[in-house]
């Protein structure tokens, strides 16, 4: 396919490339192994792909279709050399991800019909969230755009804090109350913030825990309820963010938090200090959510907007 033939941005794809080394590096030690002495596609090296897959995080349902996809290629083809696979995954697994990240945005961007654009941001503790809206903010920022963040995870006092310190960083303004406080008066106070000081986005906090997804099912739909009564169909994006390292349990996550509210984007963290980097795919894949984010190194700019092509470039590299 020839959109792998196209130029990427240099910095952005080295830091990707870096980014995702442990994953690509624990993926093709096995897949050297699985085609060693093999010349052909067979049953035996379809198999071994397909242990490869699943151990590599991607998921049994999306590998079963991968592996599928790779099947119908090799009756198509008649005869299929094994050392063609690693090009055909980069194509078949380019094209799954095309069905849920078709169109993505190119930079950090946002749509001109909303102002101001309003994204909520969910997740558990621990995931990355806060680390992952102050780099959010900061790349709105460089945008040119008008940021304003709304510190509604008001479960821990930490959250609070650790929020405010990327504002303080960033240098944008930040609407917050006490510990415990409701977290829908905090969105509401942001957002009235926002339309005030004519802000361009609002990104809102929230509470991260699971222990209950009937509590947290009713808590999001009260802040989502709260603040369309200052900006219109607001949120306009509910962006979960997931910890990549964490393999199977952000697939967990995934399923819990799109059972308790309605998620439109996602933001997977921490793919640099993990071989688990193909829980992207699986996940795109699996609950038909965009990537929009990804998160691949601790610097300020290591939050990177996702970009299918990209991805795959780097991790079958």
């Amino acid at each position: 396919m020839s959109f792998f033939k196209k130029i990427f941005s240099s910095d952005k794809k080295e830091t990707l490339d870096k980014g995702l080394e442990k994953s690509k590096s624990s993926f093709f030690a096995k897949f050297n192994k699985a085609v060693a002495g093999k010349s052909k596609v067979d049953d035996e090296v379809l198999d071994n792909l397909e242990e490869i897959l699943v151990t590599s995080d991607v998921g049994v349902n999306t590998t079963l279709k991968v592996i599928e996809r790779i099947e119908d290629r090799v009756a198509k083809d008649k005869y299929l050399g094994t050392s063609e696979l690693n090009q055909l995954l980069r194509e078949e697994i380019a094209g799954l991800l095309s069905e849920t990240n078709s169109g993505e945005a190119t930079d950090f961007s946002i749509p001109e019909t909303n102002k101001p654009h309003v994204i909520m941001v969910v997740g558990v503790n621990g995931v990355g969230k806060t680390t992952t809206i102050g780099k959010l903010a900061y790349q709105f920022k460089k945008q040119g755009y008008n940021v304003v963040l709304g510190a509604a995870d008001t479960f821990r006092a930490a959250a609070i804090d650790q929020l405010q310190v990327w504002a303080d960083r960033v240098d944008i303004p930040m609407i917050k109350q006490e510990m415990g406080s409701d977290p829908a008066s905090v969105a509401f106070d942001t957002l009235e913030s926002a339309v005030t000081q004519n802000a361009d986005i609002v990104i809102i906090d929230t509470a991260g825990r699971l222990h209950n997804k009937v509590n947290l099912m009713n808590e999001l739909t009260k802040v989502k309820r709260v603040m369309q009564k200052v900006v219109d169909n607001s949120p306009h994006d509910v962006l979960l963010v997931l910890d990549g390292s964490t393999g199977q349990n952000a697939f967990e996550q995934a399923k819990q938090f799109t059972a308790a509210t309605e998620v439109t984007s996602l933001a997977v963290t921490k793919l640099d200090g993990t071989a688990k980097g193909g829980v992207v795919i699986g996940i795109s894949d699996e609950f038909q959510i965009p990537v929009k984010y990804i998160g691949v190194g601790e610097g300020i700019e290591d939050l990177q907007v996702f970009n299918k092509y990209e991805f795959v470039d780097s991790f079958f590299k």
